[in-house]
């Protein structure tokens, strides 16, 4: 439902109180109703929907929506927190220092194309100030959706926030990462940020090992 409908049907329901009709009171939808019900077994469709969608504030103040990007029959599938500004700004993933750092990570350590991959966000939409719980609890609901879609044989999150959002697990990324976790029936590894690699170079042998793990995942039958 977009913002105008919303807005011309509460004008409807206003109108029809104030004229004396009686109706329910406010419905309570949380996640799991709209989870159970209301999200399409289509990945295009899911795409149309989170395109329309307001849930929560990241909606107002975001340039585009970055839905996801990839092979819909991908075995890895990467997560990232949310969407860089020069993704936000251009509409596509794999672009700026970030994108180009990723892009080798997969091609030169992984032996993929980047168009093998699927990869996403927990948010959609950049926000100003950092992504919260309440963003990413309006939004993960379509996540959900996008991962049993996808169905990978892997998930590969970068960053402590996508782990920790994802998995619902306080644990530091230094406690968890590189290691074989699992999220419901899914083999999961958590690594670095490309963008904290980039501000931290000497760790880049660390996400090299984890890579290295990665790939060593997808190429068990």
């Amino acid at each position: 439902m977009t913002k105008a409908v919303k807005e011309k049907v509460l004008y409807q329901l206003n109108f029809l109180k104030s004229i004396g009709y009686d109706y329910h009171g406010m419905l309570k939808l949380s996640n799991q109703e709209v989870n159970s019900s209301m999200l399409p077994n289509n990945m295009y469709e899911l795409k149309n929907l989170v395109e329309n969608c307001y849930l929560c504030e990241l909606s107002k103040t975001r340039k585009n929506i970055l839905f996801g990007e990839g092979n819909l029959n991908a075995s890895l599938m990467l997560i990232f927190d949310e969407p860089t500004s020069t993704e936000d700004e251009l509409k596509s993933f794999f672009v700026g220092k970030t994108g180009e750092q990723l892009s080798k990570m997969i091609e030169n350590v992984l032996s993929l194309k980047k168009e093998d991959v699927y990869i996403t966000t927990l948010v959609k939409c950049k926000s100003s100030n950092g992504m919260d719980a309440s963003s990413y609890n309006s939004c993960s609901t379509y996540l959900h959706k996008q991962i049993d879609l996808i169905n990978p044989k892997l998930i590969v999150t970068f960053g402590e926030k996508a782990y920790q959002f994802l998995c619902n697990d306080t644990s530091s990324l230094n406690q968890v990462r590189g290691q074989i976790m699992s999220f419901k029936n899914y083999k999961l590894v958590p690594t670095h940020s490309v963008s904290y690699l980039l501000r931290n170079p000497s760790s880049k042998k660390e996400a090299y090992y984890d890579m290295l793990k990665i790939k060593s995942i997808l190429e068990l039958n």
